[in-house]
Parts: C-alpha cells; structure tokens; sequence
C-alpha cells in the first residue's frame, strides 16, 4: 500500500506525513495568544443572531449557489465598524468562495496583501 512521504520543515527537521512540526506549533500557539478574542474582534452574541437571521432568509452562497454555510461582511469590520450589523454588508457564501474573496482581497484572513 502507497504511502505519502515525509516532508521537511522549514526549519530543516523531517516531518511524518500528516503531521505538523513541533516549530509550527510553536509559531501558531504565540500567534494566538496575541491575537484578539472572537468577541473582541466583533463577532459576540449579537453578531450570531444576524447571521443566522441572514443564513435563514439567504441560504445560497453568492458565488456558487452551493448552500452557504458563512455569512460575509462585505465591507470588513477593521474598515467599516459601524457596518458590522448592517444587513446589507453581508454576504451568504460556501466556506470555499469565502477562503477564496478573502485571500484575494483582505490578504488571507486578516494578513496585508503582498
């Protein structure tokens, strides 16, 4: 039975297939703890309720037509806060079409664009 080969790490070490580096797992624990509560980025319990609010009366994904399964701020929070509960700055969309609108536009979940 084929199986995939290891890989390595940037850091040089020999990773099993499947598996993550002890270095990557170090980076993305200290990346996390800087990093800002759901709530505290404005996604609490007001936010839940409008997006299902908008999931229920837009259930297909803008993009596809696949059921949507996210809602999308059209205009991000960082750039409109006060749009944040505005009905129409969302969008209903497949998790796919929204990894892909938000490496093209926001550079990939919050990062600059390079």
């Amino acid at each position: 039975m084929p199986t995939k080969t290891p890989r390595i790490c940037s850091c040089g070490r020999v990773v099993p297939a499947g598996q993550r580096c002890v270095c990557a797992v170090a980076r993305k624990a200290a990346s996390d703890a800087d990093r800002p509560t759901a709530s505290q980025r404005g996604y609490d319990a007001d936010w839940r309720a409008a997006r299902a609010k908008h999931l229920a009366r837009f259930p297909s994904c803008v993009e596809c037509g696949d059921p949507a399964t996210l809602v999308d701020h059209i205009e991000t929070i960082r750039k409109a806060p006060h749009r944040r509960l505005d009905p129409t700055n969302f969008a209903s969309m497949c998790s796919t079409c929204h990894g892909k609108k938000t490496a093209r536009f926001d550079g990939s979940f919050g990062r600059t664009v390079r």
